[in-house]
């Protein structure tokens, strides 16, 4: 057989097996995270069903606080869980994860109201969270690391933005079926049982979950490597790497803000804060979910092209500049059309950014520690940023009184955002780019 139709043979399956990973192990965290997102989306039933209080703004903040706890356990999870990934591999950890978030789901699912149970209700609910949360803290860093160590050369930035737009695909499921829910049922309906039929939904998809994750290969790059640390030298490691964990951290600060406020949150603050309907608040999260979607591969494609850092600056400074001012025209005159404006041109902010980032983050972690390393920097930034999100949003409205409020909130995670990729690229000057190195290669 001729050598070149040799090579062109085996490289023809080699794209169609390295797709189906891709599909297989995107697939799984955007069903898993499907299920994560929807107690945001629907916290404003939650709030009534769960935290009953003497005023709507208490009750909301509960439900938020709640929401915001699961994050709590997402540095935790990214420690023993990410450990526990870097040691015995990425397949068998993303299954282990995935176990640990579908106990959370049913949990939240299940669990009676406050007026049938009493307090046991919200402990519950708050037990689920954190299951969720724990898991969380590793999978989105397996997830990347994943895709990362199969990705092609001088591809590792659009490779790993799929982690992030498999999200967007959740994001749009949830929205569309909220959107449905409440086109063919009443708010009361929805307020006592509805709310819950997402949930159930969410426990439904868990057992295709497993069939993906354990279809999964495990990758190339983590076999070859002659020693797997346990997990005692992964935790000495990262701690002599503390200070690249947190530049890591504040790195992921603009992403995990802009996408909490842009995705979680917008439903009850197009609701609660501008009072637009809810049909309207449920149609904005579909159009950003989709607009996601569309710029994550394109800011990591682009990225591949001009280096994370030229994209990571851009970005930041822009979302400095207009973030504020883009929620204050919206605030001043509340509609379906500048909120879907305003919420589109911060989709932007996200998309690129994060495209670039996921893979910049890989880049600069050690290798033994990638995916404990990566998911303590991204859990570190949902926990002090991202999470609590929707909660810092409405108490900004609050004691401010200004609906555009969360902007501020916006352009500081923006400025640590700049700040850590004018830190982690000095660290890194006079070093060969990891992403030009193998596009160089890849043209040779």
């Amino acid at each position: 057989m001729n050598p070149s139709t040799s090579a062109i043979a085996t490289a023809a399956p080699s794209r169609a097996s390295l797709a189906a990973a891709v599909l297989r192990v995107t697939s799984g965290n955007c069903l898993e995270q499907f299920d994560f997102f929807l107690f945001g989306f629907y916290a404003t039933y939650i709030s009534k069903v769960f935290f009953p209080a003497g005023s709507e703004f208490v009750s909301l903040m509960l439900t938020f606080a709640v929401f915001g706890a699961g994050f709590l356990m997402r540095p935790l999870g990214a420690i023993f869980l990410g450990a526990y990934i870097d040691e015995v591999g990425r397949r068998k950890g993303l299954i282990v994860t995935l176990s640990i978030m579908a106990s959370g789901t049913i949990l939240i699912a299940c669990v009676p109201g406050y007026a049938t149970i009493g307090l046991v209700a919200p402990v519950l609910v708050l037990i689920g969270r954190l299951l969720q949360g724990f898991s969380a803290g590793a999978e989105l860093g397996g997830v990347s690391v994943y895709l990362s160590e199969i990705a092609t050369p001088g591809r590792k930035g659009f490779y790993t933005s799929w982690q992030s737009a498999s999200q967007q695909v959740a994001i749009v499921a949830a929205a569309a079926l909220g959107y449905a829910l409440n086109s063919s049922m009443t708010a009361r309906d929805i307020g006592a049982w509805g709310w819950r039929i997402p949930f159930f939904i969410g426990c439904a998809i868990v057992p295709l979950l497993f069939v993906l994750r354990r279809s999964l290969q495990e990758t190339e790059a983590f076999k070859a490597r002659v020693h797997h640390p346990a997990a005692p030298e992964v935790f000495r490691t990262l701690l002599r790497n503390w200070k690249l964990v947190l530049a890591g951290m504040l790195l992921v600060a603009m992403t995990t803000t802009t996408f909490y406020l842009i995705t979680v949150y917008t439903p009850t603050f197009g609701k609660a804060v501008l009072k637009l309907t809810t049909a309207d608040s449920l149609m904005v999260t579909l159009c950003v979910g989709i607009s996601n979607f569309v710029w994550l591969p394109i800011g990591g494609a682009i990225s591949d092209r001009v280096g994370r850092r030229p994209l990571l600056i851009g970005i930041t400074v822009l979302a400095i500049c207009t973030s504020y001012p883009a929620l204050a025209w919206l605030a001043a005159a509340p509609s379906f059309g500048r909120m879907l404006i305003v919420l589109l041109w911060l989709s932007f902010f996200f998309g690129m950014y994060n495209g670039a980032m996921q893979a910049a983050l890989t880049e600069v972690m050690p290798v033994n520690i990638r995916v404990a390393g990566f998911s303590l920097a991204f859990s570190l930034a949902t926990a002090v940023f991202g999470g609590f999100t929707p909660a810092i949003s409405t108490y900004l409205i609050e004691v401010t009184g200004d609906k555009a409020a969360p902007g501020y909130w916006l352009t500081f995670a923006a400025v640590c955002g700049l700040g850590a990729t004018l830190v982690l690229y000095r660290r890194l000057a006079g070093q060969p780019s990891p992403e030009k190195c193998r596009g160089t290669a890849a043209r040779k």
